[in-house]
């Protein structure tokens, strides 16, 4: 089988699909938006650059007032080298250790790893691949013990099957067989697995009665507005209320009662027949979702991810999925009523008034930051109570105004432009099109918004920005000051008044990202040292003091000179927009779904794809194993203390 260039990775491909623009309206970008801001306030042109570094450096902002006493950093590790190597590594006085890898055992009976001898059937009940989010919620209250749940976004099949590069589509996939595909789909969904801290370390419980394997085949439920419209109706379900599968879930979050929110990202690529695209009764809908992707060949051997033949199956994709970890038993729901676009994550804080609020972002090129805010209130000593809250609330979108607010536009059938006249005949249509609507409603385009994490400790949102690498000449601005958006940012949100549901909140940038001392427009802290900034922001997470960790995706020895990984952000006082380098990941891979126990003595992470660019045959790195008959594995690894101790 012929090699295939780095550059032609499936991973590769999917931030190629991300940089893609399927937003074709001219609403005003966030870089017209924050030259139009800061030009108000003359600090563009010349001194635009250096103003936004001055105000990181000095922990003052032109909007909110942070703390002005911290002098010294609230992290005490020592930072590591930002560098690329066939390991990964953690700062001293921390272990990092492997706790699951694909195609590990996960249910009874499952056959142990075995790369030359896959199945379908074995690796439905075997740890699937490319971890992405992850989740711990404690049993019995205890941060010792509890269970992970985990997405697996998606697949590299030059790195998982023996003989075999990328089948782009120049090659039409003749090498991956029916066999393959399937494997495919038993790899992709999520894993539940119970884990408990030990003598030692943490340790998968392999019998746990909690175990389970969700797949690209598992039944769910289609909940809220579009549950039985006619759009969600398939030769499968001739009712609308049933589909088969997740895939693609790259985010999430964990609901304040214990549930899995698993989000569906690029789900355009799992479709195909371009041919049919043409006079296709959903050709709008599917050119908005940049579809069919047709980055796999799931629709030579199954007919419902071929567009000519099921026009209906990519409306049932694109959704935010509830899953309860505690009930093995449980059909997993598509809770419509957060919207349907290529989801990043989902991430809940309960506000003052009860109700449930969850931030997501679309992670595309010029696409949009949403909130939802439930309509009943969360019932916190009855978690029962809350089994269908996600089914009713009111979804906005953001439009982020020059003032430094923002104005969360609600998108609510028969209000403003969303009527019969633009082709909404209910609200069930404005949710199966929610980029559409949000198109309309005139909702700002960002650089790929990624996570968007409230802090309950400070009432402050973080929107992870990874990159816009088209953005042109005439865009830019003080906050990306050069053509090509390449390295991304993070903007920090404060709700107004402190209420996540009310319609407006203020906004700055925290940092723009890249290497501070070359010409590329970054506003990292000066305290920030060489191996401290980063490019790519990602995933994020907050601790139980409020701080900030930042995980990356993209960085490479070609891009930065480092492997991603994770960074330690100070977001107040003297050192705002200062961070340090705590996690290194190994080569290839990206790093993804940082979580903590609640009483933050261990943090797990998750290595997607570690040798990306290589092959099965001939892989960059064999992480994590190191054994010359193992391909390199994503793995989820936990980090701890030595000698125990918060981790940080």
């Amino acid at each position: 089988m012929s090699e295939r260039s780095p550059t032609h990775s499936k991973s590769v491909a999917f931030e190629a699909s991300e940089d893609t623009r399927c937003n074709t309206t001219d609403n005003p970008t966030i870089g017209d938006i924050i030259e139009a801001r800061f030009t108000r306030r003359q600090v563009l042109g010349s001194l635009g650059v250096s103003v936004i570094a001055g105000m990181a450096a000095s922990g003052g902002n032109l909007l909110f007032p942070k703390p002005v006493n911290a002098t010294t950093s609230t992290f005490t590790f020592n930072e590591i080298e930002a560098k690329v190597t066939a390991n990964h590594a953690v700062a001293n006085g921390h272990s990092a250790d492997v706790l699951l890898r694909w195609g590990d055992p996960v249910l009874p009976g499952a056959p142990e790893f075995d790369p030359t001898d896959q199945s379908a059937e074995a690796q439905a009940m075997q740890f699937g691949y490319n971890n992405d989010f992850l989740g711990f919620i404690p049993l019995n209250d205890s941060a010792d013990h509890g269970l992970l749940v985990v997405n697996h976004e998606y697949t590299n099949e030059e790195l998982m099957f023996p003989g075999m590069g990328r089948q782009d589509r120049d090659k039409k996939f003749a090498d991956v067989t029916k066999d393959h595909v399937n494997i495919e789909m038993m790899a992709h969904g999520g894993t539940v697995v119970e884990i408990k801290n030990t003598d030692s370390g943490w340790q998968v419980i392999s019998d746990s009665k909690y175990n389970r394997r969700i797949t690209a085949e598992t039944e769910m439920e289609i909940s809220g507005p579009c549950a039985g419209h006619d759009r969600m109706k398939t030769s499968y379900s001739t009712d609308g209320k049933k589909v088969r599968g997740m895939f693609n879930n790259c985010a999430g979050g964990i609901t304040p009662w214990g549930t899995w929110l698993a989000a569906e990202e690029n789900v355009n690529g799992y479709f195909w027949n371009k041919e049919a695209l043409a006079g296709h009764s959903e050709e709008r809908n599917l050119r908005r979702m940049g579809a069919p992707g047709q980055w796999y060949n799931w629709g030579k051997f199954h007919d419902r991810f071929d567009i000519a033949k099921e026009p209906n199956e990519l409306n049932r994709f694109g959704w935010v999925v509830e899953i309860d970890p505690k009930d093995p038993t449980s059909t997993p729901k598509k809770r419509t009523a957060l919207g349907r676009f290529k989801h990043e994550g989902a991430e809940t804080i309960v506000n003052k008034d009860g109700r449930l609020v969850v931030y997501m972002g679309d992670d595309q090129r010029f696409d949009y930051v949403y909130k939802f805010v439930s309509q009943a209130k969360v019932d916190t000593k009855n978690p029962h109570n809350n089994t269908d809250l996600l089914d009713a609330g009111v979804l906005s979108v953001a439009r982020f105004n020059e003032s430094g607010w923002v104005d969360w536009m609600p998108l609510v059938y028969g209000k403003g432009p969303l009527t019969e006249e633009n082709d909404f005949a209910s609200q069930a249509d404005v949710l199966i099109e929610t980029r559409r609507a949000a198109d309309l409603l005139g909702a700002t385009p960002m650089d790929r918004p990624e996570d968007v994490q409230p802090n309950k400790h400070t009432g402050s949102v973080y929107v992870m920005l990874t990159n816009n690498t088209r953005r042109k000449n005439d865009q830019v601005d003080s906050a990306n000051p050069r053509a090509e958006n390449k390295f991304g940012h993070i903007i920090e949100l404060q709700p107004s008044r402190g209420d996540h549901a009310a319609s407006k909140a203020r906004w700055e940038v925290l940092v723009t990202c890249g290497d501070p001392t070359a010409n590329v427009g970054a506003s990292f802290n000066p305290e920030t040292t060489k191996n401290g900034w980063f490019g790519m922001p990602d995933n994020c997470a907050i601790d139980t003091d409020g701080r900030l960790w930042v995980a990356t995706d993209g960085n490479s020895a070609k891009k930065t000179g480092r492997t991603d990984g994770v960074w330690a952000m100070e977001t107040a006082g003297k050192l705002r927009g200062t961070s340090r380098h705590f996690y290194r990941c190994p080569e290839g891979a990206e790093l993804c779904g940082p979580t903590f126990t609640p009483d933050d003595t261990a943090l797990f992470v998750a290595n997607q794809h570690p040798g990306d660019g290589s092959t099965f045959d001939q892989p960059s790195t064999r992480w994590p194993d190191f054994d010359e008959s193992l391909p390199p594995r994503p793995s989820v690894v936990a980090i701890t203390r030595i000698g125990g101790g918060r981790v940080g």
